[in-house]
C-alpha cells in the first residue's frame, strides 16, 4: 500500500509521518516548512510576549504528547519533498508526479491547497484531517474558538474528505479525547487521537467502509479566519475561566466519535 501525505513540519506533523510509515509499504510525503517558534519567529502569527506564551503552551502540550518527533530516517520507505511555506500551490502536477501515485492520500496541517492540485486531490478521494469540530467550527485554530466560546464538548478533530472549499467535505468521523489536564493538553489529544484512529482505519481498510455525510451548514457556530486570531483575542483567551467539564459530549453532534 502506498499513502502519500501532504503535512507541515512541526513535532506532531512528523510523529503523523512516523506512524504512517509504519503501516505502508511505500510512504510520500510533500512536507511544507514553517518556523516552529511561531510568536517568536516571524511567521503565522506576530511576535509578542502573549503570543509568545500562547504558543510556549502550545509547543508543551506538543512535546509532552508527540515527544521531540523527528523523521525516523532508517524508515526507508519514507520519501519526502520537502518545500517552502506558501510554495504549494505552485507546484505543478507534473513537479509532484512522483508523490500523485499512492492508494491512500491524506492532508494535515498543509496551506489551503486550491486550483490543479485541489481538483486532482478531490477525484482521489482525499482524506483531510480538521483540527476542528465541523460543521461547527471551520476555518482556522478551530479548537481555540471552541474553548473561547465555552463549547469544551466541541472540541475535537474532523475526519472528513477533501473539498475545494475549505474544511467542507462530507465526514468520516470526529476524534475526540477525555484528556482534561489542561486546555493546551486537551485540544492536542484530540489530534493524537485522530492520528492513531486513521491510521488503525487505514491499516485494517475499515476507513473504506465508511459512509461520509454531507457537511450540514446551518449548524455552523463559526467560520473564523487567521487574522481573527490576534493578540487582544488571545489576551482575553488568557483572562477567561475555562472549565473543560462545563459542558458534556453530546454525541448525537458527531458522526462516529472515536476517543
Amino acid at each position: 500500500m502506498k499513502i502519500t501525505l501532504f503535512t507541515s513540519n512541526n513535532n506532531r506533523h512528523n510523529y503523523l509521518i512516523n506512524l504512517f510509515s509504519n503501516i505502508c509499504d511505500e510512504l510520500f510525503v510533500v512536507q511544507e516548512c514553517r518556523t516552529i517558534f511561531p510568536g517568536i519567529i516571524r511567521g503565522h502569527y506576530p511576535e509578542s510576549d502573549t503570543m509568545k506564551k500562547y504558543f510556549e503552551n502550545v509547543n508543551a502540550a506538543q512535546n509532552k504528547l508527540f515527544g521531540n518527533s523527528y523523521v525516523n530516517n532508517f524508515n526507508k520507505n519514507i520519501k519526502i519533498l520537502p518545500i517552502l511555506s506558501g510554495d504549494l500551490n505552485k507546484c505543478s502536477l507534473t513537479f509532484l508526479s512522483d508523490f500523485l501515485n499512492s492508494d491512500i492520500y491524506v492532508v494535515f496541517g498543509s496551506s489551503y491547497i486550491k486550483r490543479e492540485l485541489v481538483d486532482y486531490l478531490v477525484e482521489k478521494k482525499t482524506i483531510n484531517i480538521h483540527a476542528g469540530v465541523s460543521p461547527y467550527y471551520r476555518g482556522t485554530d478551530c479548537n481555540f474558538w471552541a474553548l473561547y466560546d465555552n463549547n469544551p464538548h466541541l472540541v475535537g478533530t474532523t475526519i472528513h474528505m477533501l473539498s475545494k472549499d475549505l474544511d467542507s467535505g462530507p465526514i468520516l468521523y470526529h476524534a475526540m479525547s477525555k484528556l482534561k489536564s489542561n486546555p493546551f493538553e486537551y485540544t492536542m489529544s484530540t489530534v493524537k487521537s485522530a492520528f492513531h484512529s486513521i491510521a488503525e482505519r487505514i491499516k485494517d481498510k475499515s476507513i473504506f467502509n465508511i459512509e461520509p455525510i454531507k457537511q450540514d451548514k446551518s449548524k455552523e457556530i463559526r467560520y473564523s479566519k487567521k487574522i481573527e486570531f490576534n493578540e487582544e483575542v488571545v489576551k482575553n483567551y488568557f483572562n477567561k475561566t475555562i472549565d473543560l467539564n462545563s459542558k458534556q459530549f453530546d454525541n448525537s453532534l458527531l458522526k462516529e466519535p472515536f476517543f
